[in-house]
């Protein structure tokens, strides 16, 4: 088989109209439930959930799919360590003044701050990048198209998954973020695009009001 031939469409499974309104229902009811949080507790969690979420994020579209992410998953607690400090050094110089009043400002809310102790308590931190290079399979060395929104895409899917598996998510993007290529052990052509904090909520948990606010359908959307 080339790679230029078509297959049939055997996945799609067409559902009756009302059971298509109920499960997008569904979704929403359980998507709304995903909270950002900021303080994790340290129970372990499997490898293999990890493992199944990472494989859902690699089905989202990409351009020409060549799929330009990489996923670096980071469970040592020695590593943990030197993302933390090398995190809070970006974000001692980011709320001394680097990030500009206004952005500061908008954070407020959120009462964030440069401490980050989650970095080291949550038992995965995912390091996610986005690749310049790449194709349908490693080790191809061409253009990649789209990357930006490819990658967006599937992180996406990605939160989606560890939300669906039981699991809270932060997105942290120190900037720059340039240190994660040395601890990952990642090429220069590969960019850091987030690193995403996933485990179990800690007991004490909490969610900033701020960040409860969504905007209604007439605010984010119009059928045209």
């Amino acid at each position: 088989m080339q790679e230029h031939d078509k297959l049939p469409l055997m996945d799609y499974r067409e559902l009756p109209q009302p059971d298509m309104v109920r499960r997008a229902q569904e979704f929403y009811a359980e998507i709304r439930q995903r909270h950002t949080v900021r303080q994790f507790s340290d129970r372990p969690v499997p490898r293999e959930v990890i493992e199944n979420c990472l494989l859902a994020a690699g089905t989202a579209p990409s351009g020409a799919n060549h799929q330009p992410w990489f996923f670096s998953v980071i469970g040592s607690p020695e590593m943990k360590t030197r993302v933390r400090e090398a995190a809070e050094r970006e974000e001692r110089a980011f709320y001394a003044g680097k990030a500009g009043e206004e952005w500061l400002d908008a954070l407020k809310p959120l009462g964030t701050d440069a401490s980050k102790p989650y970095l080291e308590t949550a038992p995965w931190l995912i390091a996610i990048f986005a690749q310049r290079q790449g194709g349908v399979r490693a080790g191809i060395q061409r253009q990649n198209y789209y990357v930006t929104e490819s990658v967006g895409i599937a992180t996406g899917f990605l939160i989606a998954a560890l939300h669906h598996a039981g699991l809270v998510t932060l997105t942290h993007t120190p900037k720059p973020m340039n240190f994660l290529n040395e601890i990952c052990g990642r090429p220069d052509t590969e960019r850091p695009y987030l690193l995403l904090v996933a485990g179990y909520p800690a007991a004490e948990a909490t969610v900033p009001v701020h960040a409860t606010i969504k905007k209604p359908l007439a605010d984010i959307a119009e059928f045209i």
